[in-house]
């Protein structure tokens, strides 16, 4: 197979890339400015300055089109509209570079977010939810999905709460909960649906692999809990207390709209991905905290 993977320097495309060189695929890395990915061919793109490169999905077979700015920052109209460019534009400036004879799948990112504050279980037949972040995820799986319109198939993946060693926003929570300041936040009572960066790729793998897999696929661990719960977990990891709580003004006042990615959560079940017979890697949080924080995590 030959993939292109947009946004390869990022925490999972880093990581999707490596696993597709490592299973002897080739790769085609859209990056922006000068990053240089081992062992793959690099296409260089700025989203903002112009379309896709010409010939950049020459003889691919599949797009995994992971980009998106972040979202873990203090939000103004123009985060806002970053957010949503860096998602929803750029993912129609790919499904336009798919037309006339391009590749035939489409592995596009989309969030939990979708489903919007939620405290009854949801799986991919749910409908979305109301809200900024639900928005952008609506209309983002629609740009992607109108690829279905040139024959291609396309699997949208609602991620969840990433846990890795070295990115996303485990890094952000150890620090405190070394110091015992890793305890509930806002009542820790918000749903917290995690999943351990090696079951995002290869349920990414699979997605790929899969030619019966299309549609929204929600990339999360069978083990969601409450934000509190969670933080005992990690606790328990790091050998502290969970104990001091964190308040909702203090969030509120740290992120202002955006405390709404910490203070709202959804209860998410990967039903697809079991349905499919996929076996998680970590479907347990206290052996995905064990892995990655624990003192034989490396």
């Amino acid at each position: 197979m030959r993939a292109a993977v947009v946004g390869a320097t990022g925490l999972i495309g880093s990581r999707v890339t490596t696993a597709l060189v490592a299973r002897g695929d080739e790769v085609v890395a859209l990056v922006r400015g000068a990053h240089d990915v081992p062992g793959v061919r690099v296409s260089r793109w700025d989203p903002q300055s112009g379309p896709v490169p010409a010939g950049a999905f020459d003889g691919c077979d599949a797009v995994v089109n992971l980009a998106g700015s972040p979202i873990g920052r203090r939000w103004n109209a123009e985060v806002k509209h970053e957010i949503a460019s860096s998602r929803i534009d750029l993912t129609a400036s790919v499904v336009r570079a798919m037309a006339d004879g391009g590749p035939q799948t489409l592995i596009n990112g989309s969030a939990v977010g979708y489903y919007g504050n939620r405290d009854d279980e949801v799986d991919e037949s749910a409908a979305p939810g109301t809200g900024f972040l639900a928005d952008i995820c609506r209309r983002w799986e629609a740009a992607a999905l109108a690829a279905t319109a040139q024959g291609a198939r396309v699997v949208v993946l609602r991620t969840g709460i990433v846990l890795a060693r070295d990115g996303g926003a485990l890094p952000q929570m150890v620090g405190p909960a070394k110091l015992g300041m890793g305890g509930p936040i806002a009542g820790g009572r918000q749903w917290f649906p995690w999943v351990h960066i090696d079951d995002v790729v290869g349920l990414i793998l699979r997605t790929l692999d899969d030619a019966a897999l299309a549609g929204p696929i929600n990339l999360v661990s069978p083990g969601t809990l409450q934000q509190g719960a969670f933080a005992k977990e990690l606790g328990h990891a790091v050998h502290r207390p969970a104990v001091a709580p964190t308040p909702a003004f203090a969030i509120k006042l740290l992120l202002g709209e955006g405390a709404q990615i910490v203070l709202q959560g959804q209860r998410v079940v990967p039903r697809v991905a079991l349905d499919v017979g996929y076996a998680f890697a970590f479907s347990e949080v206290s052996a995905a905290l064990a892995d990655l924080v624990g003192e034989d995590s490396g």
